[in-house]
């Protein structure tokens, strides 16, 4: 496919600076609110149709969450847009200092399957509300939801600055061999290393939100029926396939058993006797990972404590698996599950809890499922993950005033929010001054020839938020009675008519 066409279009579009204006930004964020209105049920039933997503999940972690997104975006906009006056030192006391965040241009989204809507039109609005033009590519493992976004998007918004464009590998790749400004994706690691490399080719910016084991720590402390709940939704959730699924539960034999007492009663009441007749629940995307996922379970050395029974190829099901007595090098340890299987890994204290954690790539999300403060903050403090949450799952990707984005392998760059608006901004810094003459005695250190003189007063002119000494406040005190002769000066030649030298 040549993408030539529409990348130049929006790029002359840029050129004549179109998608700056804050009242063209708002405009497009609202059509989008307005696509999603209208169109909510057809994405639903495209989500269905690639996932057997439910439909309360396609509305409310989909659509619903994209609508409030913009919302929320267009009620911040002008904070965000307004320009960030910073302090100065003593060298810039009277001149103006401050950041000014502009758009970076031309943007590329790469999105994934697992929440087609979202996580291709969350970040395209806050590139938007930045200021950019926008070509989205969405996951062609999702081929029904890509297609309702191509052909709703091109309709809604502006066509010359934000436009759809589907297909599978060879198109991305040719998409990649573009020059973009920024490029934001979503998906495995494997792919974000070549999305990274693309990027590298062009010195292209760059956000990868990636993956990872992401796991979850429970000692007897918490309410051990609500964290069962709390666990198995979070499981199950689109059929386990969320980037900041639980992947693996950390804990004592003894909390162990009591959880998969709990956790047999919760997945009947969620989903009935017969989970795969439940229209709540999921399936695996395709084939292909329908068979990594069941290759894993294959080859376990664990203990299958619950399910492992009900495995549908035809229909895509695997019914929520949890697996016993696992090790570190175990098949489900490897890679991230992205599918509802839940090993459990015994320890027999924090300290080799967090040693497990910190044996793997950096999470993109841990959880803590415990009442204890100094658990809590130790698990906080002797670990590194993207985001923590405590006592609950996935829901910290709620909270807009927290950035969302991964460490190391879990991926680079945050978003939500204002840091949405700010991960797609470029913050140019900005310094004023005019030809004054206390501006200019201020820095005359600056200017050959150089003196012992001129050194001790740099360095006295550029010390930064260090306590003053007594040369120091004699220098500012200098300085203001220069200041103030300069200003009384001034004010008497004008009041006596008399030309002022150009200096002044």
């Amino acid at each position: 496919m040549d993408f030539s066409s529409i990348i130049s279009t929006a790029n002359k579009a840029i050129a004549k600076g179109k998608t700056k204006p804050a009242e063209w930004r708002r405009e497009q964020l609202r059509q989008l609110i307005k696509m999603l209105d209208e169109n909510e049920e057809e994405m639903a039933l495209a989500m269905h149709k690639d996932l057997r997503k439910p439909r309360n999940e396609a509305i409310t972690y989909e659509t619903e969450y994209t609508k409030n997104v913009c919302r929320g975006l267009l009620n911040g906009l002008d904070e965000y847009m307004a320009d960030e006056y910073v302090a100065k030192n003593a060298l810039t006391l009277l001149d103006t200092t401050f950041i000014h965040r502009e758009p970076y241009g031309l943007v590329l989204i790469i999105g994934p399957w697992n929440f087609p809507v979202q996580l291709s039109l969350v970040p395209m609005a806050g590139a938007i509300a930045a200021g950019n033009a926008v070509i989205i590519k969405p996951s062609e493992l999702a081929p029904a939801t890509a297609e309702v976004l191509r052909k709703t998007v091109n309709k809604y918004l502006d066509p010359e600055c934000v436009r759809v464009v589907c297909g599978g590998i060879p198109e991305t790749t040719e998409l990649l061999r573009n020059k973009f400004d920024y490029i934001f994706y979503t998906g495995s690691g494997n792919v974000g290393k070549i999305i990274g490399a693309a990027a590298a080719k062009n010195i292209t910016p760059c956000t990868l939100e990636l993956g990872g084991k992401s796991p979850v720590y429970m000692d007897d402390s918490c309410d051990m029926k609500m964290a069962a709940k709390r666990l198995i939704w979070g499981k199950t959730c689109n059929g386990g396939q969320v980037c900041v699924a639980p992947d693996y539960l950390i804990c004592t034999e003894r909390v162990r058993d009591e959880f998969l007492r709990l956790a047999r009663d919760q997945y009947k009441e969620f989903f009935g006797e017969d989970a795969q007749a439940s229209p709540d629940l999921g399936r695996m995307i395709n084939e292909r990972n329908f068979d990594r996922v069941r290759g894993m379970l294959e080859k376990t050395k664990g203990r299958v404590v619950f399910g492992g029974e009900k495995i549908d190829r035809d229909d895509l099901f695997i019914e929520l698996t949890i697996v016993a007595d696992v090790t570190r090098d175990d098949s489900v340890m490897q890679e991230e599950i992205f599918g509802p299987i839940l090993p459990i890994l015994t320890v027999s204290s924090l300290d080799e809890a967090i040693d497990v954690i910190n044996a793997g790539d950096k999470p993109l999300s841990l959880y803590i499922m415990s009442t204890k403060k100094s658990v809590q903050d130790e698990i906080i403090a002797r670990t590194s993950s993207g985001s923590v949450c405590v006592n609950d799952l996935i829901v910290q990707l709620s909270v807009e005033t927290l950035p969302f984005g991964g460490v190391g392998a879990s991926g680079h760059g945050a978003y939500h929010g204002q840091y949405t608006f700010d991960t797609f901004s470029h913050r140019k810094s900005v310094l004023k001054r005019d030809f004054g003459f206390v501006g200019e005695y201020l820095g005359l250190f600056r200017y050959p020839p150089y003196t012992d003189a001129a050194l001790r007063r740099m360095r006295l002119m550029l010390m930064n938020r260090a306590m003053p000494s007594v040369g120091w406040l004699k220098h500012l005190l200098l300085m203001a009675l220069g200041a103030a002769a300069y200003v009384g000066l001034k004010a008497a030649m004008r009041a006596a008519q008399v030309d002022l030298p150009e200096w002044m």
